[in-house]
């Protein structure tokens, strides 16, 4: 299992997390929940520091690297400023899906 992290720096951004958050709830969201081989995502916010992420966790490196329905870069208006993909090790969760998930597992 593959762990994402992606982060934006939005100081110098085209968008706000405001019109982000309406983004996630009116188009996002859904169009994520449709994707293969996603396992979660969640998406969080800085407001006093500006920053805009997410963290993915896939089934395989295979799908961790398909196109995505995402507008982020172009709501945004630029390429993430920290991207990092690490080996899942271990989950805990109340979700049973989600519990129990990574390397230590196997």
């Amino acid at each position: 299992m593959v762990l994402r992290l992606v982060i934006w720096n939005l100081a110098d951004s085209q968008t706000n997390i405001g019109e982000l958050r309406r983004y996630l709830r009116d188009e996002a969201v859904p169009a994520f929940e449709q994707v293969p081989g996603l396992l979660f995502k969640s998406w969080f916010a800085d407001e006093v520091g500006e920053r805009w992420g997410a963290l993915y966790v896939w089934e395989s490196q295979e799908a961790s690297e398909q196109q995505l329905p995402s507008r982020a870069r172009e709501l945004i208006g630029k390429n993430p400023d920290i991207v990092e993909v690490f080996d899942l090790e271990a989950t805990v969760s109340i979700a049973r899906q989600l519990a129990r998930l990574g390397l230590a597992f196997e």
